[in-house]
């Protein structure tokens, strides 16, 4: 067993997303998003569950902060829902939805926690869907105004902020596989949404400069280190090509454009950037983002569009989401980010795991094979850090079990348990590790 100590200062959060966790999906002036509608779309979402209700967070949000108070958190990731504050996304402000964003903002100074929201995680306004969604490079001009707005709100009190969540899901789960709102299946929508959220990132970032110039701003972007199948060199080769398009995202924002990989895959399909976007785009930001949550490793398959090679199913123990379990992968991304890229600082956005865990007798909830998910993952996070990755806190997804998006409510991610029939919270055992690990602001680990 070995004490792995953390950095004075280093910041330890949980995570949340507004359409997962909120409910209230039509109250006080809020209006449709791409997620109210998909959900309400019969097929579309296991069981036929909506995050119609969720968690009730929208109602109960001042005991959730308390929750968060006694584990000692010193930092809340949450997400802005673009409809609830623009019902139509742009035009008329809904000061109901402000409001509500207002208060959660003060409990949580109240309860000495840094509030960090995102901006957006995947809940567009259906009205702009109905006009091109985000292949329609006007929503980039849209998004900048709806963050303008937010900043001039709420940044006396918020100075930390994120732009995107996950655009890489949002482009091709939306857009190209249709396993996520709003359920499109085409390449170049795909690619195009890609571009509009990049434009839109950069648009936010400029617009933070402007009103809020000593606030931080990032982005959150996923990222899955990528892993040959065997030593063979097409394997190789393969894992290579679907590794250089993790920089989807990050090289336009570090480099200037798309990595050379996408290039070759899409050829005309893939946007150019104007040197004006280009510019936008490569806004300076403050800190990076990173999700994790396990590895993919591939195998040579020229069929396997685009990029040749094959996803291979994972041999080694998985969650209940089939995702492998594999600690190192999130130390090997951030040394990679950190060598690719230089960010100026980075943090663990999103990391967890889904379990089928349940209550005993006593409603307690044992989930052993989640707390040592998370002491795994987060041994592996030190030690990127002693590898001289600029890393500043990390935040375990999710605070509370809530609607896992296509998976409905069957995948439960929180260090809280969420009875959804009385809406009870009730802390996991993880929960109660990651509060004494939060204290003592170290790990124990038996690597």
């Amino acid at each position: 067993m070995a004490t792995l100590a953390f950095p004075e200062g280093f910041v330890w959060g949980a995570a949340t997303a507004a359409y997962q966790i909120e409910g209230a999906w039509d109250e006080e002036g809020k209006g449709p998003s791409i997620w109210d509608e998909f959900s309400h779309t019969a097929g579309k979402i296991k069981n036929g569950d909506t995050g119609d209700v969720a968690c009730d967070h929208y109602h109960r949000y001042r005991e959730d902060v308390a929750l968060m108070k006694s584990l000692g958190l010193n930092a809340y990731r949450f997400s802005i829902s673009w409809p609830r504050v623009l019902p139509e996304g742009r035009g008329t402000v809904n000061e109901a939805g402000l409001d509500f964003y207002s208060r959660l903002v003060d409990e949580l100074l109240g309860a000495g926690i840094v509030p960090t929201p995102t901006l957006y995680h995947w809940d567009l306004p259906l009205a702009l869907q109905r006009e091109g969604g985000w292949p329609n490079f006007d929503t980039a001009r849209w998004f900048g105004d709806y963050a303008e707005l937010c900043f001039r709100r709420l940044g006396d009190r918020v100075k930390m902020w994120i732009t995107l969540n996950e655009p890489q899901v949002v482009a091709n789960a939306g857009y190209l596989s249709g396993v996520h709102a709003p359920g499109h299946r085409d390449r170049r929508e795909s690619l195009q949404a890609g571009h509009t959220l990049l434009l839109a990132h950069g648009l936010a970032v400029e617009r933070l400069r402007s009103v809020l110039p000593d606030a931080r701003v990032g982005i959150a972007i996923d990222i899955w280190p990528v892993h040959a199948a065997s030593d063979s060199e097409n394997d190789r080769a393969a894992a290579h090509r679907m590794s250089e398009a993790n920089g989807w995202f990050l090289d336009p924002i570090f480099k200037g454009d798309y990595p050379a990989a996408m290039r070759d895959a899409f050829g005309g399909l893939l946007p150019q950037f104007t040197e004006e976007q280009r510019r936008g785009v490569q806004a300076e930001l403050d800190f990076l983002g990173l999700n994790n949550y396990s590895r993919n490793v591939v195998r040579h398959n020229p069929t396997a569009k685009p990029y040749g090679a094959e996803i291979i199913a994972p041999s080694g123990r998985v969650t209940a989401m089939d995702w492998e379990i594999y600690p190192p992968g999130l130390r090997e991304v951030l040394v990679w980010i950190n060598e690719r890229c230089s960010p100026p600082a980075l943090y663990v956005t999103e990391n967890g795991a889904a379990f089928d865990d349940r209550p005993d007798a006593s409603e307690r909830v044992d989930d052993e094979n989640r707390r040592r998910y998370l002491r795994d993952y987060i041994a592996e996070a030190h030690r990127a850090i002693a590898e001289g990755v600029p890393l500043k806190g990390y935040f375990a997804w999710s605070l509370m079990d809530n609607f896992e998006w296509a998976e409905g409510y069957s995948k439960r991610f929180g260090i809280t348990r969420v009875d959804y029939e009385t809406l009870a919270r009730t802390l996991k055992r993880s929960g109660e590790w990651y509060a004494g690990m939060i204290q003592s602001n170290s790990v124990d680990t038996e690597i």
